[in-house]
């Protein structure tokens, strides 16, 4: 095979082997889930270099949206073959992305002998196979499956031109990480991300995806109006009795027969919070999912200090934390936010910007500051 043209790939391909390798003895170690053949660094290198090239190209001025799943037709469920694969080439993969651009679909990659081959689509992968997806021109996320239908995917590494960002798998050891980065992250215990559901990760997911930018601030769930003293009243849209249809499906334990459905409304629901998001002011749900308020103006809560300065991180490998104003990360939403969990520490603030960045704001007792999580190489 001639050199790859495209240099990061070949830079990062045996990283994410290694990181695949662990996973897939993890699970097996375990029992959680049957593991598909590992992808080797070659494998993985020739599946970033043809979506990578793919991603600059265009198909009658769109812009190709394809995601590759490294598995074999007989790994997966109601496969769609094609009489004859087509080969893994940039050209091929741009003819045929009008037909897989809806999200959920993935066109199979496999070996025929020692080339890698287009066998056809697939909407149902196994947990831990190695994907490929094309984000943006010269941006790809590889990822692979949490294991539950429709759920949020692991990102392993982002690749944009020449900058390579490799997920740190220890960030969320940190003492003092906020559950929704634990779960994003996905690394600290592997069983769980098998038939899991976690709604906070969906939320940002959609929050994301409008790209109008919004707030979400979650409070601690119960009786207390403590966060009341951090909002400019009256709240312009207060909700009363609080929402609870996002609650009351969370709390739902579907069986077998009813789960597609479930999983659709609870869908259903949450792009209908996170939309709400996008109204100008924070939205206000409780850490058990009922919705509180919407379009709610932050204040500083009275004789509380003004944020001066925050911590930032991105988990990412060779992140280096960095002391910055709140203002610095994305205007005056991210200043209202850590002036909010600052003032309210049992809280957290979920922040989109248009552009896509994505951060979440919470306290660090570890650290005696707010902590912003820059986190959207997370929900790409």
């Amino acid at each position: 095979m001639p050199g790859p043209s495209y240099p990061a790939a070949r830079a990062v391909a045996p990283t994410i082997e290694a990181h695949f390798r662990r996973y897939a003895e993890d699970a097996q170690r375990r029992g959680v889930a049957r593991v598909p053949g590992v992808a080797d660094a070659l494998t993985i290198e020739r599946l970033i270099d043809a979506a990578f090239w793919a991603s600059l190209r265009r198909e009658e001025a769109y812009i190709p949206r394809i995601s590759l799943a490294f598995v074999s037709p007989d790994a997966t469920p109601h496969p769609l073959v094609l009489e004859r694969a087509l080969p893994l080439d940039p050209d091929a993969l741009v003819r045929v992305s009008p037909a897989v651009e809806q999200a959920g679909i993935h066109l199979g990659v496999w070996r025929q002998g020692d080339q890698l081959a287009v066998w056809g689509t697939t909407r149902a992968i196994p947990s831990f196979c190695v994907v490929v997806e094309v984000a943006g021109p010269g941006l790809l996320v590889v990822k692979h499956h949490r294991g539950e239908e429709g759920g949020k995917f692991i990102n392993v590494a982002v690749l944009e031109g020449d900058q390579v960002k490799v997920i740190d798998e220890n960030a969320s050891s940190l003492p003092d990480c906020p559950p929704l980065i634990a779960s994003l992250l996905g690394f600290a215990s592997p069983g769980s991300w098998i038939n899991s559901v976690n709604v906070l990760v969906e939320l940002a997911v959609s929050m994301r995806s409008h790209r109008r930018g919004g707030s979400l601030l979650v409070v601690p769930d119960g009786q207390s109006d403590e966060w009341r003293e951090s909002i400019l009243r009256p709240i312009p849209y207060a909700i009363v009795p609080a929402f609870t249809e996002l609650a009351q499906l969370y709390r739902e334990v579907p069986d077998e027969s009813r789960r597609r459905l479930w999983q659709d409304a609870l869908q259903r629901s949450v792009e209908a919070v996170a939309g709400l998001t996008a109204v100008d002011g924070a939205t206000v749900i409780s850490s058990d999912y009922e919705l509180l308020a919407f379009g709610a103006k932050i204040a500083r809560r009275r004789g509380a200090d003004t944020v001066e300065q925050v911590i930032v991180t991105e988990p990412i490998e060779g992140g280096v934390p960095v002391l910055q104003h709140p203002a610095t990360l994305g205007g005056t939403r991210h200043l209202s936010a850590a002036q909010f969990v600052h003032d309210q520490r049992n809280a957290v603030a979920l922040i989109a910007s248009q552009d896509g960045r994505f951060t979440v704001f919470a306290w660090s007792p570890c650290e005696e500051l707010v902590h912003a999580h820059r986190v959207e190489t997370l929900l790409l």
